[in-house]
């Protein structure tokens, strides 16, 4: 087992205090962190001794994955991982099936733009499928609400500048309805959004001063008017009108497939997805935004209930046996596999299964890794054991299975 010094980012939306707190280390920071990468992306990996983990895994693959891994994988861990923490809204934003993500990869290769460039939309070749677990309260927006239900929405909002919309949407009540709804809003002129967005911001204050706004919204309204605030007069807080929102408690999973329409608003989570960093953004961002490029990769099917239902897992062996719980968290991704373990009271847990996997300890301590830290098991290396201390958690990731064919 390696301890991984994870790559670090600092977007604006991140946080002075979560994961520096998460970690023990002095708050507030002297600037946001948004992210804490443990993997093998090649735009961040993870370091052991100053040396990047893609970089170890390359020198020697089947160490590091192990023969069937290593051949399925093209010599590339599939998976990767982040502690992530946002004290305001991500934005609007959706990641590529694998095969449209390949062919923008090559077709933006092709331009000469750098894999780096601000104006670049693939940065790799692969999907982006991923699965976030709430460690505070977290919030976000996730795949498109039933029409049924939106209607109803727009319907309480009860503005005459959204009633066309509103109309088009009751007309054809499908995936279509809410491709041409939400086409409609993400392509308005800037000038033309805004005005719609005050509208719609001026209705939400005015419901909630009189105490209109019924039950089941009051969140909904509540964390649009919070997004209107932090980016006023954006299109994509008309997007965000169309979305589910969730509240996920700790422990809580959201698992968002491709082309599914998200934005993280807040809270801090751990981050388990595909190994890519492709991200195509309508909205809610000062970064690049390539409206027609996102429309091409969007699900619009509904998304009724996004929030991933765990099940107990056989845990691996643990002394005493009673002091460890151990879920899972089931997704139809092929590349992870994620478990959490955690422990009522002391424990020593024997790490049966090989590698490639990483460890993430996300409170308490478990062995050497403290909250906030990370290891790396290679397939060839003994997975040995933990000491976990009483009320300590920590998440294992491997790999789910070989490439569908």
């Amino acid at each position: 087992m390696d301890i991984l010094s994870p790559a670090e980012r600092t977007y604006a939306w991140g946080s002075r205090v979560a994961l520096p707190q998460l970690s023990g280390e002095p708050t507030p920071a002297p600037y946001p962190i948004a992210e804490r990468w443990f993997g093998a992306h090649p735009t961040g990996p993870a370091t052991i001794d100053g040396v990047g983990l893609n970089e170890i895994i390359s020198a020697d693959p089947i160490r590091g994955l192990g023969d069937e891994i290593a051949d399925a994988y093209e010599d590339t861990l599939p998976f990767m991982v982040k502690l992530l923490a946002a004290d305001r809204a991500l934005s609007l934003q959706a990641h590529p099936s694998r095969a449209i993500a390949t062919e923008g990869y090559d077709h933006e290769n092709s331009l000469g733009i750098a894999v780096d460039a601000p104006n670049r939309n693939y940065r790799d070749r692969n999907h982006k499928p991923e699965l976030i677990v709430a460690l505070t309260p977290f919030r976000a927006l996730a795949g498109f609400r039933p029409p049924a239900d939106t209607i109803g929405f727009l319907d309480a909002i009860d503005s005459d500048r959204l009633r066309p919309y509103r109309d088009m949407l009751d007309a054809q009540r499908d995936d279509e309805g809410l491709r041409a709804i939400f086409t409609s809003f993400i392509t308005l002129p800037r000038s033309s959004a805004a005005e719609l967005v005050d509208d719609v911001v001026s209705r939400l204050v005015r419901m909630l001063a009189d105490g209109t706004v019924p039950a089941d919204m009051l969140s909904v309204c509540k964390g649009i008017l919070e997004l209107s605030e932090q980016y006023p007069g954006d299109s994509g807080v008309l997007g965000a009108l169309l979305l589910n929102l969730v509240d996920l408690e700790p422990g809580e999973g959201l698992y968002l497939g491709e082309g599914s329409l998200h934005a993280y608003l807040s809270g801090m989570g751990i981050e388990i997805m595909a190994n890519s960093d492709n991200v195509l953004r309508g909205g809610l961002t000062s970064k690049h935004i390539d409206v027609p490029e996102l429309l091409r990769v969007l699900d619009f099917s509904p998304l009724a209930r996004p929030v991933v239902t765990t099940s107990p897992e056989f845990p691996p062996n643990a002394e005493p046996a009673d002091a460890l719980e151990v879920e899972r968290y089931p997704t139809p991704a092929e590349e992870f596999y994620v478990s959490r373990l955690r422990a009522s009271s002391d424990c020593r847990v024997e790490l049966e299964d090989p590698g490639p996997q990483i460890i993430v300890c996300t409170r308490g301590r478990a062995g050497d890794l403290a909250a906030g830290a990370g290891a790396w098991i290679a397939a060839e290396a003994s997975a040995g054991s933990l000491d976990m201390e009483a009320g300590s958690e920590i998440f294992r990731i491997r790999v789910a299975q070989m490439p569908r064919t």
